[in-house]
């Protein structure tokens, strides 16, 4: 198990600890603008902290370091040559 460490959340210094994780699917978003162009989304989740914080439900509050991916697909006649 890791070890706590204070994290910065809602204004204020909480306990948490960082917890171990393997992916079961990341999917791609896409969306199709207007002007023709299809524009692709996937955020990686980089890693997950629990926080000794609670929502109003009792659940634990996870912090979350992710990056996105995107990627486009532009026609033709919107590229500068």
């Amino acid at each position: 198990m890791a070890q706590k460490k204070k994290y910065q959340f809602a204004g204020k210094e909480v306990m948490g600890e960082e917890i171990d994780f393997e992916t079961d699917k990341e999917s791609w978003s896409i969306y199709i603008l207007h002007d023709g162009t299809k524009i692709k989304i996937k955020p990686v989740a980089m890693s997950f902290v629990r926080l000794e914080e609670y929502n109003p439900a009792g659940e634990p509050i996870y912090l979350i370091n992710a990056q996105n991916l995107v990627s486009a697909d532009v026609p033709d006649v919107l590229k500068k040559a």
